[in-house]
């Protein structure tokens, strides 16, 4: 998705969900918050933060309030809001969105004893935010259209032109943007921009991550970058967008191994720091991560001795790079993509 002004196009975006004593949710239309209720921003998906949601609420009385957007349009609403956003919380699918919006001096750091509930692989080493979900970037292929052995070693071999017009990414969302950011810190400007290039003339765009899957497995391309939970959800499903495929895990500590971290953060701002930080403690409990191996989300666990959804191969061996999330540059990524013209 390209990025758009604000104003009226993150309104659009943005919904509101209160959710009552009793633990069900209802939909309320406009955008009013009310201010006695923990206003949680949220880029996650919905039925995860609702589970955390409906579960904090009935755990502790406090009451929740969620409003929904995408990283980069929240990110940026709460840039924008600065010590004014009603924002207590901000939760995202990727980690680049919480750098930009820490880099803005409005987070508050995270209690010690919720980073301890994550380690220190799951946090940043500022340590004011805190790693609630994971997901890893893996490769799509279709068996039919190209051979195991013909699979390229590196995410960074993609750009090779013998691999042209064989693959396909969602190079305009958040989730293909955070893949880039580790490229990025991995390989440096010069070879990132090379790569993207590489991208924009032999690969294939598309509006999703589902959607790229959903080409290979109709084997309108051969390969396809993107978060492994699309497939385990669709798996687990009818296989209608992936049975025809296969996933293959670069490893080797290659930046096609990224494992991206969706993040938690109380604001700077909030009127409601105890309550905040309350919901990051539930969220990264071994009672709140449990919500990440019942619910359809597929993604991983973060939570010391959490269990994520057993069909998923475990987060520690996929073998990814060594990555502060802290390092990761959103801004510049998009500088590069576009140059590259990808945005």
């Amino acid at each position: 998705m390209r990025r758009r002004t604000l104003s009226a196009t993150a309104a659009a975006l943005v919904a509101l969900l209160g959710l009552a004593a009793c633990g069900e949710s209802t939909l309320e239309a406009g955008d009013d918050l009310d201010s006695s209720k923990l206003t949680i921003y949220s880029a996650q998906h919905k039925n995860l933060t609702e589970e955390w949601g409906k579960e904090f609420q009935e755990k502790t009385g406090i009451e929740v309030q969620v409003r929904y957007g995408n990283d980069s349009s929240m990110g940026s609403q709460i840039v924008q809001e600065g010590a004014s956003s009603p924002a207590d919380v901000f939760l995202t699918e990727n980690s680049p969105a919480m750098t930009t919006v820490e880099r803005a001096g409005l987070l508050a750091p995270v209690d010690a004893s919720t980073l301890a509930q994550v380690g220190p692989d799951y946090a940043p080493s500022s340590k004011d935010w805190v790693g609630i979900a994971a997901r890893s970037t893996v490769l799509v292929y279709n068996p039919s259209k190209i051979s195991e052995q013909d699979l390229p070693s590196s995410l960074m071999d993609l750009a090779d032109p013998k691999y042209a017009g064989q693959w396909g990414a969602a190079a305009g969302g958040a989730d293909f943007q955070a893949i880039v950011s580790a490229v990025l810190a991995t390989q440096g400007e010069e070879k990132t921009a090379a790569w993207l290039d590489a991208l924009k003339k032999n690969a294939k765009v598309y509006q999703n991550n589902i959607a790229t899957m959903k080409a290979v497995n109709a084997g309108q391309s051969a390969m396809g970058v993107i978060y492994h939970y699309y497939w385990y959800r669709d798996q687990a499903l009818n296989k209608s967008g992936s049975g025809n495929t296969k996933l293959h895990y670069f490893k080797n500590e290659d930046p096609g191994a990224f494992v991206s971290l969706s993040g938690g953060a109380v604001l700077k701002s909030s009127t409601k720091q105890a309550d905040a930080q309350k919901f990051l403690a539930f969220v990264t409990s071994q009672e709140g991560q449990q919500a990440l191996g019942t619910t359809a989300s597929k993604e991983y666990a973060v939570g010391r001795d959490a269990a994520s959804d057993p069909a998923l191969p475990p987060l520690d061996t996929l073998e990814a790079p060594q990555i502060d999330p802290f390092t990761l540059n959103g801004p510049e990524v998009i500088s590069l993509m576009t140059k590259a013209g990808l945005l």
